[in-house]
């Protein structure tokens, strides 16, 4: 019979993600020689090599691949039952792995995180940056135990809560501030700076303007707010940003916000989480505290 333990099957897991011992050990809070001789042990006890090793990079083998199918369903398991004790307690104790999307993270985090450990005692946020796609990804595996998503996500297996509405602005460079702010047709014959492929926020903005992503231009894109407004103080072009960024990205750079009239552009913020967790009733109680702490903060 094979001894594999879930320890071992932990450590895997990480370096499949992290593709890096240094970093899968980080991760698992062990070193990197420990977390190295747990891979060598469970290759040794199934007979099959599961990782290819280069200079600075791991990747999986066929069988690794295929193994890591099998052992993600057992992890997400053990994960469940531990969460099915948690779900019989009132409030929420111990770890949250919570998700957020990269035009949120920076600007809510510190209100959101800050409220929660006020209301909830004992709780541990875990919190994992990136975008959308990838979040979805880890939730429905079960990595994730929510995350706080522009709406709609329209995953059928997933619970969406709306949070609250957020308005969009526009940014200029600031010897544009006397200027009329120009509407959704005069704004597609302007250079209309945007974050990258993969970022929702560049999506929503393309929608308002009515702009088909075939036609947006190469070399005009950013992976962060902050480089959006950074180019625009430099005169490069224009941008939208969410209304929640402006305190923060416009502080070090010559901009100017301007403001659309109604209808403004807007987006709704949620929270999304599987409607099948055991703590779908403790996570409607975040979702609460969640909501309270953006809506403060917006109004700031």
């Amino acid at each position: 019979m094979t001894n594999i333990t879930l320890k071992q099957l932990r450590y895997f897991e990480a370096l499949a993600e992290h593709g890096h011992f240094g970093r899968a050990a980080a991760a698992s809070s062990i070193s990197q020689p420990a977390l190295s001789v747990q891979i060598k042990e469970l290759e040794e006890e199934l007979g099959v090599v599961l990782f290819e090793r280069a200079a600075r990079k791991v990747r999986l083998t066929v069988f690794g691949e295929e193994f890591r199918l099998r052992a993600r369903p057992i992890l997400r398991g053990v994960d469940e039952l531990g969460d099915l004790a948690r779900a019989s307690q009132d409030r929420l104790v111990g770890r949250l792995r919570l998700g957020v999307i990269p035009t949120i993270a920076p600007y809510l985090l510190p209100a959101v995180i800050g409220r929660l450990t006020k209301t909830h005692a004992g709780i541990d946020v875990h919190v994992r940056e990136t975008l959308t796609p990838t979040l979805i990804e880890k939730l429905l595996e079960g990595r994730l135990d929510a995350a706080i998503v522009a709406l709609p996500i329209s995953e059928p297996s997933l619970t969406e809560v709306s949070l609250f509405e957020e308005k969009f602005v526009l940014v200029r460079p600031k010897g544009d501030a006397e200027k009329p702010v120009p509407d959704k047709e005069a704004l597609r014959e302007m250079r209309l700076l945007l974050l990258e492929e993969g970022h929702c926020f560049r999506d929503q903005a393309l929608s308002f303007c009515n702009i088909p992503s075939a036609l947006t231009r190469d070399g005009l894109d950013a992976n962060s707010l902050s480089t959006l407004v950074q180019m625009v103080g430099a005169g490069i072009g224009v941008t939208l940003a969410p209304e929640m960024a402006v305190s923060v990205e416009t502080k070090s750079a010559p901009v100017t916000i301007g403001r659309f009239p109604a209808p403004e552009p807007t987006r709704t913020i949620g929270m999304v989480w599987r409607k099948t967790s055991p703590l779908t009733q403790q996570l409607q109680s975040i979702a609460e505290v969640v909501g309270s702490a953006c809506q403060a903060q917006a109004k700031q």
